[in-house]
Formats: C-alpha cells, sequence, structure tokens
C-alpha cells in the first residue's frame, strides 16, 4: 500500500511507542478509586534501588492488603500501585522497560528482584546459610537470630525447613547442642521439623529474658 502522506508528515514525531511497562487488566467495578491516603502510605517509604528488595516488597504487600473491593482483585490494585512506590534509579528501570512487558503481578515480582537481587547475590547468601556456624562465645539466641536474618534476606533459598533446622543445630558449639538435645528429650533431630523450631524458638526466648534480668 502506498503511503500518502507528506514528507512533513512523515518526519514528525512518532506516537507510538509511550505505553507503560505495566498493563493493568481493564477495571469494571463502580466506585473503583485509589484513595489519595494508599497512595501517600505507599509513597511513605519509596525504593530507589539501593535498599533491600524483599523487605520493599514485603511492605508494599502489606500496605496494599488493607484495600479491599469486591470487584477488583488485589494484584490489580499492585500494578496500578507499585510505580508510585519507586524513585530515582529504580523509577528509571521501571521507565525503561519495555512497553507493555508486564502483564502480571508475578511477572512484576519477578523483574524487580531480578534486577536488584540478582542470581549472584543469592549464590552469596546460600553459601552463608550453608556454611553457617555460631561464632565463638556468641550466645545461643545471638546465633539463631543471626541464622533468621540470612534467611530473610534471601526468602527464596530453596531450602526446606528440614535442611534450615538441620544446618543450624550442626552449626552449635556442643553446649548449645547438648541444651537442645536435652529440651527435646532425646535427640534434637528426631523430633518433627515444627516441634524443633518452637523449641529452639522457646529456648532462645528463655535465654533473651535470662540475659534482660541479669542486667536488672
Amino acid at each position: 500500500m502506498a503511503d500518502n502522506r507528506t514528507m512533513a508528515q512523515m518526519l514528525q514525531a512518532p506516537i507510538e511507542g509511550y505505553e507503560d511497562a505495566i498493563v493493568v487488566p481493564p477495571i469494571n467495578a463502580n466506585n473503583f478509586e485509589l484513595k489519595q491516603p494508599l497512595i501517600n502510605l505507599v509513597q511513605s517509604n519509596k525504593f530507589t534501588g539501593r535498599q533491600d528488595p524483599h523487605n520493599h516488597l514485603r511492605f508494599f504487600n502489606k500496605v496494599t492488603s488493607t484495600f479491599r473491593h469486591p470487584e477488583v482483585p488485589n494484584t490489580s490494585v499492585k500494578l496500578l500501585l507499585f510505580p508510585f512506590s519507586l524513585d530515582g534509579e529504580a523509577r528509571d528501570w521501571l521507565d525503561k522497560e519495555p512497553p507493555r512487558s508486564i502483564l502480571t503481578w508475578d511477572d512484576l515480582v519477578s523483574k524487580f528482584i531480578n534486577q536488584y537481587f540478582p542470581p549472584s547475590k543469592t549464590t552469596y547468601y546460600r553459601n552463608e546459610i550453608i556454611t553457617f556456624y555460631q561464632k565463638p562465645n556468641e550466645a545461643f539466641n545471638e546465633a539463631w537470630e543471626r541464622f533468621k536474618g540470612l534467611l530473610r534476606q534471601c526468602p527464596h533459598h530453596g531450602f526446606s525447613e528440614l535442611h534450615q533446622l538441620d544446618t543450624f543445630y550442626n552449626s552449635l558449639n556442643s553446649n548449645d547442642q547438648d541444651a537442645l538435645d536435652s529440651a527435646a528429650g532425646g535427640n534434637f533431630l528426631d523430633k518433627m521439623p515444627q516441634e524443633g523450631l518452637a523449641i529452639i524458638e522457646s529456648k532462645s526466648k528463655v535465654r533473651v529474658r535470662s540475659l534482660d534480668h541479669s542486667m536488672d
């Protein structure tokens, strides 16, 4: 087909290519509106590219879970609000994503995490978890909190609860291993994972309380 545009028309800037990367499914709901207080709350903790992306997602999910509409999926609300939660480098990253390339909330989370928590970082934290050990003179509760911190920093570590408990138990000094065995009434690893976790949490809280009392 012949192009009947004039040269002036051909030289004009194109009108295509300005669509957002995020595609929000059509919302056919009556009285749907994103309230400004909700937007303000999302913007109160903006991600710039230098913070922990997992913590940002936790905060964002917590905030957006407060919005309820019977005709609007929560994932659509998340897709609408997420750009408001970004600033600086992170906002530039989203703006540079190809138009209409993010079709679902899972797509967005995957791209966001892979941008700010690359596979090399995952490998680093997985190794830190696998090779974890209780430091000399480190109290039981301090070791447990440090171990949980590593798990939290890399929530997609892929280790089962059994693997986590086995790794932590074998990282402890002999005195703390004996204390866990005693609390378990035998071999700690003979317990079910849920029971083992409860024993560890209980021992950790007892140690914290005893330290608090010693400071009185």
